[in-house]
């Protein structure tokens, strides 16, 4: 019997996915639990349409994070911060602190999740960040970090 599962079930598949069940399993365990629902010609057209949305939702996420790419990248954020002698600063720069920067002074809302920082900044100077914006859309945005 083939079923829709509307959840994950671990051994069976993933939510969406349509499955060959044997009619006990499905009758006895996935439909009482509320864990599928026949493949009949109703189910099968709400889930291809569910697929259609989910598709082109996706598409104009891609397209977004595109334009945002390019807009960042031509971007130069100015970090100001206090820093003693030999270009050390007091304390450090960090993806929250860039993040935090980069909405105040450009209105570009990112998580700093996003911001791919392999340590804090620790010195004053000019540094390439790079963003991963979605999957396979990563930019860089150019940091200066200059002395108060």
């Amino acid at each position: 019997m083939k079923v829709i599962l509307k959840s994950d079930i671990k051994g069976v598949g993933k939510k969406d996915q349509v499955i060959n069940a044997s009619d006990g399993y499905a009758r006895n365990y996935l439909f009482p639990k509320n864990l599928a629902v026949p493949a009949d010609k109703e189910n099968m057209t709400k889930l291809n349409t569910k697929q259609k949305a989910n598709e082109y939702k996706k598409s104009v996420e891609l397209e977004e994070a595109k334009k945002l790419s390019e807009k960042i990248s031509k971007l130069n954020l100015i970090i100001k911060i206090k820093a003693g002698e030999n270009g050390k600063i007091f304390g450090s720069v960090t993806a929250k602190e860039i993040s935090e920067n980069l909405k105040n002074t450009h209105k570009i809302d990112i998580d700093k999740k996003k911001i791919e920082l392999k340590e804090p900044i620790k010195s004053l100077g000019s540094f390439n960040v790079s963003i991963k914006l979605y999957e396979n859309v990563i930019t860089k945005l150019k940091v200066d970090i200059i002395a108060e």
